[in-house]
């Protein structure tokens, strides 16, 4: 039987909706982080902007709990070697599964090459002796070594063991409305429980189709980075349902997920930096036009009608907030009615108790 082949839109739609963007929903922070496989979180406010595009009235309090009490986690070094918000049970689950990707990205980095010659097990087993003592930021971890190892880079030295080691940066880094350092602890110690020592990464698999199908198992390698995965795709072949995109490409999927009507409206979404809806296909025409390949994803995303329309940043000034959008093309009387409203609504939110603007500029991205 010849697989169905899902247009762009269709695609679009599909992963708007596993990605609780076509409607928000009333549903825990906690359960929407479980559900998406973790968000990307280098930017300690980014989950934040990204559960109150998806969760009817969030409040950020609630988040700050889950984080606060170790019911979700600031995870270092995990998809992609990048900063993750996840469950702690994901925590403990995905950490392992990521570690070879962790393993080879460190033979790579300059840090490896700075510390070329020296026992990297050494350096971990010191690294892990200071933090039973008490958590401590990769830089103060990197001077301390250096005492033992002067003439070694200290930067280095910390990142070795940042790297390496599975991490958490703890509270109050990643609380609303607070700052702090990115101060280090390991998962074990911070959770009060072992590292899966059997992860399923078939399961990681059919977790990741559920949130970002359907997909190819090259997209899978994209937001994970790990290597080898057709053979696990092969594998759960006889559990999945397959399709082609318009260019062909195989697409699988867990047989229960939605695919909407590719005309269902998709609102006026403003997501933060990095997110992960734009970060984890090979091909992300489903939400982007190939001329944004490349990004830039260091600004938020601005989705109309379901697909990238342009970039915004918040600019915080005296007594509120400005959010400045910058188009990719122009908008349609409808449009722009439903873009700045979107927007202010964001700014309300992230500055409650400020006035907020919105200014809208007709370039491709809002520097």
């Amino acid at each position: 039987m010849t697989p169905r082949t899902l247009t762009r839109r269709e695609l679009n739609r599909a992963i708007l909706e596993r990605q609780l963007l076509l409607q928000r929903e009333r549903v825990p922070a906690s359960e929407v982080v479980e559900r998406l496989v973790g968000m990307q979180a280098q930017v300690p406010t980014d989950p934040y902007t990204a559960l109150w595009s998806r969760v009817v009235d969030f409040d950020p309090a609630e988040l700050s709990a889950d984080v606060e009490e170790r019911r979700v986690v600031r995870a270092v070094m995990l998809m992609r070697t990048t900063i993750h918000l996840v469950s702690a049970r994901d925590c403990l689950e995905i950490r392992p599964i990521i570690q070879p990707v962790v393993e080879r990205q460190w033979r790579y980095s300059p840090f490896a090459k700075a510390l070329a010659g020296l026992d990297i097990d050494e350096v971990i087993a010191a690294g892990l002796a200071l933090l039973a003592e008490r958590p401590h930021t990769a830089g103060a971890i990197g001077k301390r070594l250096a005492e033992r190892w002067p003439d070694r880079d200290p930067s280095s030295l910390g990142h070795a063991v940042r790297w390496l080691v599975p991490m958490v940066q703890i509270p109050p880094r990643g609380l609303w409305g607070r700052g702090g350092q990115p101060v280090l602890e390991t998962v074990e110690r911070w959770l009060g429980a072992p590292l899966s020592m059997q992860p399923s990464l078939d399961d990681l698999v059919l977790r990741y189709l559920r949130a970002f199908g359907p997909a190819t198992a090259k997209d899978f390698g994209v937001w994970s980075w790990l290597s080898g995965v057709g053979e696990v795709v092969e594998r759960l072949r006889p559990r999945l349902v397959t399709y082609r995109d318009e260019a062909g490409r195989e697409l699988f999927d867990v047989p229960d997920a939605p695919l909407p009507d590719p005309e269902t409206p998709a609102p006026v979404r403003l997501l933060p930096e990095f997110d992960n809806l734009l970060l984890s296909h090979d091909d992300r025409s489903r939400i982007a036009d190939p001329a944004y390949r490349g990004g830039p994803w260091w600004h938020g995303s601005l989705l109309v009608d379901g697909f990238l329309a342009g970039t915004w940043r918040p600019e915080r000034r005296p007594g509120g907030m400005t959010v400045r959008i910058g188009l990719y093309r122009p908008l349609t009387d409808a449009e722009l009615t439903d873009v700045p409203a979107e927007a202010a609504r964001l700014a309300a939110f992230l500055v409650p108790d400020g006035e907020s603007d919105v200014q809208i500029v007709d370039t491709d991205r809002a520097d």
